[in-house]
């Protein structure tokens, strides 16, 4: 399944996902987090990135196996897997966390009068989403740079 896609290797498509869901989780669990203004525009959103962002890094690093057993292991291999097995449980926490914030966060200042949970538990998620979100952000650009490198040797 995680081998071609139409003949063509599937990482090379797979990865976009990826590539675009991360600091798209990312952002949007920032904005959700720190700016109380956008969550009753984002709550959605918010929960489908945290929804998918995971599954498109597990597919791209299952195809990345799929394709390194073609090309035989490598230091840059290796230390291009290391980045993505650290990225996908990065990402996997800020998309628990994420889903935990549009949960448990008013997403209106309306509905702030009937949630009587901590405002200190607030702002513990929200930064936390922000730790991991900047972490996750890091480890998807250190995933691609190290994979483009192998690629495009330079």
């Amino acid at each position: 399944m995680f081998d071609r896609v139409s003949g063509i290797p599937a990482h090379p498509l797979f990865v976009h996902g990826a590539v675009v869901l991360v600091p798209l989780l990312a952002l949007v669990a920032v904005l959700y987090g720190v700016w109380p203004g956008s969550r009753r525009h984002i709550r959605w959103p918010l929960i489908a990135f945290a929804v998918a962002a995971p599954i498109a890094v597990f597919v791209s690093k299952e195809s990345g196996e799929e394709l390194s057993k073609q090309f035989g292991d490598s230091p840059a291999v290796a230390a291009h897997e290391e980045y993505a097995d650290k990225l996908f449980w990065f990402i996997l926490a800020l998309a628990v966390v994420s889903l935990v914030m549009a949960f448990m966060v008013p997403a209106t200042r309306e509905s702030t009068a009937a949630i009587k949970a901590p405002v200190v538990a607030h702002y513990a998620v929200a930064a936390l989403a922000v730790v991991l979100a900047v972490v996750s952000a890091f480890y998807v650009y250190k995933t691609g740079d190290s994979g483009a490198h192998m690629v495009w040797g330079s």
